[in-house]
């Protein structure tokens, strides 16, 4: 090997690393994130469901889902497109950033309108009144959210999206559900949700502008925006997939099913909606990194980024998992007694977080890579999950079983179908990069067989045991199985900060 080769191989190394460092401190800042709005979101499922009930629950989790779709495609793909955009040689950062803004404040005025005059998409089976038509407004703020947290990341700020995702968004809808409550129980959690939307949107714009300035002196370019929305098309609609694979669920729950046991899942899916954070604790970073190594040819190094990033997803989505699920019936049991019977449901929800993070990981390369053979993958999982909620969902009826079994039911269904995605989505980057992409090791068998086996006795203990006591052993004996059996040196950077920002090598 000559010393061009040799240098160019110490580069790569060193290179590797940095990237390494990098997403392993974007991941432990979001993690961090996670822990706080792990406590920060609890009140709100309190309150939520001792004081307002199931029947409110599942009226306001099913307006959500509806606001919620219009403004994912509102940010036509710019939440993971965006990066790419900006790492265009010789691109006007500013101008990019404000051109995204504005796209999607037209795209969310189309979406906005249309809700506001047609509320029933909003609330099919409930009385229009109050609030809810107003509601609509919301779109914007939600999609400005989300380019304004994609701009920060790309810049290496993974603080602002812990500032606003898991210190203001929790700790605002919390307080307002709890001072709402006092002003209209029906319009109460409606009116806490649109706090807590419009304070996260201000507490992400704040950094954005800082990072790239205000829009002072800034024009629309009317081709440039068309010819935004055209690129970004299929990346918009993988983003709408993907997010309606985790919402499809309890759209088709509530063809079937009461309010009230919508609901109970509606709940369920808060609960385990908290190791998914873990996941998206590493978008933000991953893309900017993945996007600056297709740049330079790096195939290599996108396969082993992903595969390192998903297998430090799944070990810890495992963990909450098992410590939420084991004792699910305890769980579901802090929110309100009528939600205890979801707690079928919240095994699968959980379980699902767990099978979906190699997909989500592989996406995060695919978008760029193989847009639209990734839309068609999300369409083919969109269509598995419909395929097998109903059939399952139908079976519950065949049966004669009770209705909150179909809570259940569609819950598998999702489960199945996500674990469909990550087998075809890791295959397809793998033969994409030609090289492996695996972020499954042994170690998770042990360290899960082990948890299982401490949580099933602690099952056995009162109910205020078996969460004080049970939960914390069924978590301290997956991590020490986890790290004594499956992390190696590059895991443990996950841990270890290094002085002055440089990495171990």
């Amino acid at each position: 090997m000559d010393s061009t080769d040799a240098t160019s191989h110490a580069d790569d190394a060193a290179r590797t690393n940095n990237d390494t460092a990098t997403l392993a401190k974007g991941g432990r800042t979001n993690v961090f994130g996670f822990v706080l709005r792990l406590v920060a979101r609890m009140p709100f499922l309190y309150f939520a469901g001792r004081w307002y009930g199931p029947d409110s629950v599942g009226r306001f989790a099913f307006a959500v889902l509806v606001i919620e779709l219009v403004a994912q495609l509102a940010t036509l793909g710019l939440k993971r497109g965006l990066a790419e955009q900006l790492s265009v040689p010789n691109a006007d950062h500013r101008t990019v950033v404000w051109d995204g803004m504005f796209v999607a404040l037209l795209a969310s005025a189309i979406g906005s309108t249309l809700l506001f005059f047609v509320p029933q998409l909003m609330f099919p089976n409930a009385e229009i009144g109050g609030v809810d038509r107003w509601l609509a407004f919301l779109v914007f703020f939600i999609a400005g959210t989300e380019i304004s947290l994609a701009a920060c990341a790309y810049k290496y700020d993974i603080g602002a999206s812990v500032r606003a995702r898991a210190v203001v968004e929790p700790w605002v809808i919390s307080g307002a559900a709890a001072g709402f409550w006092y002003v209209s129980v029906r319009d109460g959690l409606m009116l806490s949700y649109a706090a807590a939307m419009i304070c996260t949107f201000l507490t992400a714009l704040v950094p954005m502008v800082r990072h790239y300035g205000g829009p002072r002196g800034w024009r629309p370019r009317p081709a440039t925006l068309i010819a935004v929305a055209r690129r970004n098309a299929p990346l918009a609609a993988a983003d709408a997939i993907e997010w309606g694979t985790r919402r499809l669920d309890l759209l088709i729950l509530g063809q079937f099913a009461s309010t009230s046991t919508c609901g109970i899942y509606y709940m369920a899916q808060q609960v385990a909606s908290l190791p998914q954070k873990l996941k998206t604790s590493f978008e933000p970073i991953l893309g900017p990194v993945i996007t600056r190594n297709l740049a330079e040819n790096r195939l290599g190094a996108v396969a082993a980024q992903v595969s390192q990033v998903g297998f430090w997803i799944i070990a810890a989505q495992a963990g909450v998992a098992l410590a939420l699920g084991i004792p699910g019936q305890a769980i579901m049991g802090l929110v309100g007694p009528e939600f205890v019977v979801g707690a079928a449901a919240l095994g699968f929800l959980l379980a699902a977080e767990v099978v979906a993070a190699t997909a989500v990981v592989s996406e995060a390369a695919l978008v760029y890579i193989a847009r639209i053979r990734n839309l068609l993958v999300s369409i083919s999982t969109l269509a598995v999950q419909a395929l097998f909620s109903i059939l399952l969902v139908l079976a519950c009826k065949w049966a004669d079983l009770p209705e909150i079994t179909y809570a259940a039911a569609v819950a598998l269904g999702l489960m199945l179908a996500l674990g469909f995605a990550s087998v075809v989505k890791s295959r397809l980057l793998s033969r994409l990069l030609n090289a492996p992409v695996n972020s499954l090791r042994w170690a998770l068998v042990w360290a899960t067989a082990g948890a299982a086996i401490l949580g099933w006795g602690a099952t056995k203990l009162p109910e205020w045991a078996e969460l004080l006591i049970g939960v914390p052993i069924i978590l301290a004996i997956y991590a020490w199985l986890i790290w004594t059996r499956g992390f190696g040196p590059a895991d443990r950077e996950l841990f270890r900060k290094q002085p002055n920002g440089q990495t171990a090598t």
